[in-house]
């Protein structure tokens, strides 16, 4: 079994994160994950079994202002190890993305998170988010112990689903996100359907 559970938490509005700053965020929660991934294949391949455990965050699923950063790198590893599941299933091979909301580990603590320098004009919008993010360390509500086991339980599972929301924050804002995005897509749907042409098959891609 694989854990890819590294990386770190980041505060910064778009205009505040520079270049140097995203790419490190993209380093540690995709390409490090990546990397961990080729490495372990071969070896599950030839064994004919394994799992991979993905841990990404609720912000892998939903982002908001001041965390665009840290999310872009969540997002992107759904997206990967997305495809990833898909790619090793048939060798025997088993992926999980867990997406936790706010554990009592050290993500938050102020020699751990990672904030960008402060541009004073985005206070009044992203200030309760800094607020937040600096002050809840100790306080997060989910237990890491409780965490492990569930996970545990999941993977041992025979319908282990591929995301696992993890903490009532998480099932609750990811079940409210879900019910959202499904209600505006039917909503915008006839539209969306009028940008083909008009005498375009639509069989679909299954994949």
């Amino acid at each position: 079994m694989l854990v890819n559970n590294a990386g770190v938490g980041q505060v910064g509005t778009a205009e505040e994160v520079t270049d140097a700053q995203l790419l490190d965020m993209l380093a540690q929660h995709i390409l490090g994950p990546a990397a961990m991934v080729r490495t372990a294949l071969p070896t599950m391949r030839a064994n004919g079994h394994g799992a991979i455990v993905q841990m990404s965050s609720q912000g892998g699923r939903r982002s908001f202002p001041a965390v665009g950063s840290y999310s872009a790198g969540k997002f992107a590893l759904e997206g990967w190890s997305e495809a990833l599941a898909g790619e090793v299933a048939p060798f025997g091979i088993r992926v999980l993305i867990v997406e936790p909301s706010r554990f009592r580990t050290g993500f938050n603590r102020s020699d751990v998170l990672q904030l960008a320098e402060e541009n004073a004009t985005y206070d009044a919008v992203v200030g309760n988010v800094r607020t937040d993010m600096t002050a809840s360390d100790g306080r997060q509500e989910g237990d890491p112990a409780r965490a492990a086991e569930i996970i545990r339980r999941v993977l041992a599972a025979e319908d282990m689903p591929l995301r696992l929301p993890l903490g009532a924050e998480a099932a609750h804002n990811l079940t409210t996100l879900y019910e959202t995005q499904l209600a505006n897509t039917r909503a915008i749907a006839e539209l969306s359907a009028s940008a083909d042409f008009p005498d375009a098959s639509h069989a679909g891609r299954g994949f």
